[in-house]
């Protein structure tokens, strides 16, 4: 039998290795951020006890002129706001919060680096229209990676509809009409008829799956704008998740993000028993639909915020900080777009005329 050689740290020595730290038990490296060892199990008590000091230790500012609620380091004396570019913030006591904990949370995959060069790329699209001077440099800095809020809810729906549900039938119709030679004469067409008839019944579908931002600073229409976020990824929420990153308090409460939720499903619920009806076509349907069964999740997503002013209008760009996928808009120099169409007009004005020249003179 091969022989094994086992790593026995005493009681009082803490052994770190490359990628953490030896565990007490038997030795094998474990990640800061492992909850147990992968080799014998053993909880690592310090490791969580360290990773919620973090949450512990974060200061919170609310922004007076969006309503934003901003987690930040312990160190961080001054703060602007990433929503709406505001130096009106004012800091928080612990006390005052009173906010759910997150239940679940998805990591950053983009670094900064790899956002700030999303924003030059995506500034630099149709670069000749953008003002002159507006330089990416001057804004770039102002990217923060922020961990936003969003409510995720579940529910079932029991629908009671009614319609009147058409099914097309064809017959065949004999009419005269005149040909090209003026002559009259008998031809047969193909006539498409509806019967209608009242029908009603139940529907039930389970929902889940739509996101609804807890953040007043990022109102839901522009939250949809970076979507999706891929959920299987989520993870069970730890404070250690917000080593180094802002993470906002969420400032749309439950009642009303599960009302804009129930709006959405109702919706979705619509179209499902639209789609589940009989029939070749329909009119008149109404949807009675109720919800149970609710359940809510309070989760943090990665987004990279960058908030400038230009001219004294707010300009917002928006990255996912899962996928990549940006939104944004940018300010437009209204006169080089006027000398762009001007060029335009003017460019087919002389085609117009050489046409014109040239047929004169054939």
């Amino acid at each position: 039998m091969t022989d094994v050689a086992t790593f026995e740290p005493s009681a009082d020595d803490e052994v770190l290795t490359p990628q953490g730290r030896a565990c007490a038990e038997c030795g094998a490296p474990v990640d800061l951020h492992d909850r147990f060892c992968n080799a014998c199990g053993l909880a690592q008590q310090i490791e969580i006890v360290e990773a919620e000091l973090i949450e512990d230790d974060q200061r919170r500012f609310r922004c007076e002129n969006c309503g934003a609620e901003v987690a930040t380091d312990p160190d961080q004396r001054s703060y602007v706001c990433a929503f709406c570019d505001s130096t009106y913030v004012i800091e928080l006591p612990k006390e005052q919060t009173g906010k759910q904990r997150p239940e679940f949370v998805i990591g950053f995959a983009l670094t900064p680096d790899q956002a700030r060069e999303k924003f030059r790329a995506w500034l630099n699209r149709s670069n000749w229209f953008r003002p002159g001077d507006l330089s990416s440099a001057k804004v770039e800095d102002k990217q923060r990676g922020v961990y936003l809020p969003f409510w995720s809810f579940s529910m079932l729906a029991q629908s009671r509809w009614s319609a009147r549900i058409g099914e097309y039938w064809y017959r065949t119709e004999t009419y005269t009409t005149t040909n090209s030679k003026g002559k009259t004469v008998t031809r047969t067409r193909r006539v498409r008829e509806t019967e209608w008839w009242d029908l009603s019944g139940n529907h039930h579908r389970y929902y889940s799956g739509y996101l609804v931002s807890g953040s007043r600073g990022l109102p839901q229409n522009e939250a949809e704008r970076i979507k999706p976020f891929h959920l299987p990824a989520l993870q069970r929420y730890k404070p250690y998740f917000l080593a180094g990153w802002l993470s906002e308090e969420y400032s749309v409460e439950r009642t009303d993000a599960l009302d804009r939720c129930e709006q959405e499903f109702y919706r979705r619920e619509q179209q499902n028993v639209a789609a589940f009806l009989p029939g070749d076509t329909q009119r008149n349907l109404h949807v009675n639909t109720g919800f149970s069964q609710i359940n809510s999740d309070l989760i943090l997503l990665p987004v990279y915020l960058l908030s400038y002013k230009y001219r004294d209008k707010l300009y917002r760009f928006l990255v996912n900080g899962q996928t990549g996928k940006v939104a944004g808009d940018k300010p437009l120099s209204w006169l080089r777009i006027c000398l762009a169409a001007g060029g335009g007009v003017l460019l087919v004005a002389l085609v117009v005329l050489m046409f014109i020249l040239l047929g004169a003179l054939g």
